[in-house]
């Protein structure tokens, strides 16, 4: 079943933040993902939510997800995100 994983990202040192997202899309291609928003405009049309970046990604299942978080390319650059940005990540399965 396709899984989404999608991204709030608020990126306090973009200089910094840079190293791990020139990384990213090789990493996210490896396990069959691809990118489906990347900072497009959104509005808020209800509630209180307010996102600051938002990047959603599609996936063929939830195990590719756990795996790209598990690669040990990926395990060495997320101290750089976690240095560099506040992040809000889920993954949800797709309706097929």
């Amino acid at each position: 079943m396709t899984a989404y994983m999608i991204v709030d990202l608020e990126i306090y040192d973009p200089e910094g933040f840079a190293a791990y997202g020139n990384d990213v899309p090789v990493l996210v291609a490896k396990y069959g993902g691809e990118y489906m928003v990347l900072d497009g405009e959104f509005e808020i049309l209800e509630g209180d939510w307010q996102p600051h970046r938002m990047v959603m990604f599609q996936f063929p299942n939830r195990q590719a997800v756990y795996d790209l978080f598990e690669d040990h390319d990926y395990v060495a650059i997320k101290p750089i995100r976690e240095r560099t940005a506040k992040t809000n990540i889920i993954v949800v399965d797709g309706i097929k």
